[in-house]
Formats: C-alpha cells, structure tokens, sequence
C-alpha cells in the first residue's frame, strides 16, 4: 500500500474531538484504572522506568504526569558541542535549507515562511540555512531541552490540523509539519537566530513551555503571539528544559545560514538521545 493510501483515513477522522478526548482520558486521575493504563503502556511501547527519577508506576496519579516523567539526574549528560540534541527519539529529516524550502520526505517539501506561521521576515534569518527535524515516538522521554544557550524572544502558536506525524505520514501527508498545529519558540543566540518548533498531532492533549504552561488548549483556531523584552526577558542555557509534549510528536528547528557541521553519525530514522553532539559551528568563510 502506498504512504498516501495508508495515511488517507486520516483526513476522514475527526481529530480534534479525538484529541480532546485523549486529553481528558490523559489528565483524569482514576486510581487504580490509570494505573493500569499506565502499566498496559508502558508493556505494550517497552518504556525503560529504569532511567525515570521516580520509576514506580504506581506513583503517577495521572497519565499525562506519567507521559512527562523526569529522568533520573545525569541520566542524559551533554556532549562536549554547540549544538546538544534537545530530545531522545529519531531522526526525520535534517540537513540544508534549499533557498526557503525544508525538506519533509521524498516528493515533499513545505516553506519556512509556513511552518512559522507566515512571517516573512522571521523566515527569511533562515533562508539557505540548516533544520533538523526529530521525531518522538510513544516511548520516548517527552520533554524538550535547549540545544544551546538562548535569549527567547518571541513565542507564536500556530493553528493548524492534528495528522499524525510518524514516519508514514510524514511521507504521505504533503507539507504535514507546516499544516499540524505548532508552537514556534524563537531565540537570539551566539550564533544568530533559532527557532525552536514544536508540533502538534493527533492525542496530543497539549504543548507546554517552561516559561508560559500550557500554551493548548484553548484552541481558539487563531494565531497567538507573545514577546518578551526588557523585564521579561528569559534565558535559558543548553541543556535546560525549554517544553514538553503531553502525548508524542514533532521538533523542527532552524538555523540560520553558516558553516554548520552536523554530526557525521547522523542519519534519516537513526535513534538519538537527549544531549549527544548534534552539530557545531565551524569558522565563517574567507
């Protein structure tokens, strides 16, 4: 069966009242019965307890405080680079910036123009530059960490659709990163601007930032925008924790144009953890 057959019940589903549902199901604490959720998924996805800060399942009162777990410390130490890999999952895609298009998946490829929300000049920092696209799977530890140090500037959330984001989709659904509903973190750094996407998928009952909470729901279908500035600054430092997904998905992020190298062990699909070397600056051209 092909990508697109495979993915075509998607667009007959209705995902929003799914992932509404999911989201209720995830934050109810129901004793014993969510215990036993969490047991069957843990057994069914093969999630290793062993590295959470509190390993006992019985000890999460709901699924979704489960599902954002913390590890144990010095579970995740950070690679000596400029660029530390801010979650464990897999690789999708990463690599250049062709002009403005990112590339998605053989025969797909979406804008950052689009994935940001359709800010011109935010997208163009990013023209002829690097991205990184990473997915996180059910298993997965589900909190997201900075690459590098960063001053945030502006936080944007995206309206969009709730497709899956797994491998499949991703080749069947065409521009699926910049149609799902996504939260787009921006930061000034070292090394110019980085913007730091979170997306959004079918059950994922929320996005939350450490600065702001959950950012949705609501999903009120329109864009949102925060800045900070003067007082309200905030810098986070590599390795930090910068969000968390309640329920699996997406990162993208971009870099802007310049000698980036990333790791040579990369690769599409390839398994990554929280702080291994993802890339680091080399010196500018003469």
């Amino acid at each position: 069966m092909s990508d697109r057959l495979a993915v075509l019940p998607q667009y007959l589903l209705p995902k929003h009242r799914l992932t509404r549902f999911a989201g209720r199901v995830a934050s109810a604490r129901r004793g014993a019965r969510t215990t036993a959720l969490i047991r069957w998924f843990v057994n069914k996805y093969g999630v290793d307890m062993a590295e959470a800060a509190d390993p006992d399942i019985a000890s999460y009162p709901s699924f979704n405080e489960f599902f954002t777990r913390a590890l144990k410390d010095g579970a995740r130490p950070l690679a000596q680079a400029d660029l530390v890999c801010p979650v464990d999952g897999a690789i999708s895609q990463f690599g250049r910036i062709e002009d403005d298009q990112i590339f998605q998946a053989k025969g797909h490829a979406y804008s950052t123009r689009a994935l940001v929300g359709g800010d011109a000049a935010l997208a163009g920092h990013f023209r002829h530059g690097s991205f990184a696209t990473l997915y996180l799977s059910p298993r997965d530890y589900h909190r997201i960490h900075m690459p590098c140090d960063g001053r945030l500037v502006r936080m944007v959330y995206v309206p969009g659709e709730l497709f899956s984001v797994n491998p499949t989709t991703a080749r069947g659904v065409p521009g699926l990163f910049a149609r799902n509903e996504r939260v787009v973190c921006v930061f000034e750094t070292a090394h110019g601007p980085f913007v730091l996407t979170l997306v959004g998928a079918t059950i994922v009952g929320s996005m939350a930032t450490v600065w702001h909470g959950v950012v949705n729901p609501p999903r009120l279908g329109e864009l949102r925008e925060w800045r900070y500035d003067g007082d309200e600054a905030i810098t986070l430092r590599q390795g930090e924790e910068m969000g968390r997904f309640l329920l699996g998905s997406t990162v993208v992020m971009l870099f802007p144009q310049g000698p980036l190298a990333f790791n040579p062990d990369w690769a599409p699909a390839r398994a990554i953890r929280l702080g291994e070397r993802m890339a680091d600056w080399g010196s500018p051209a003469t």
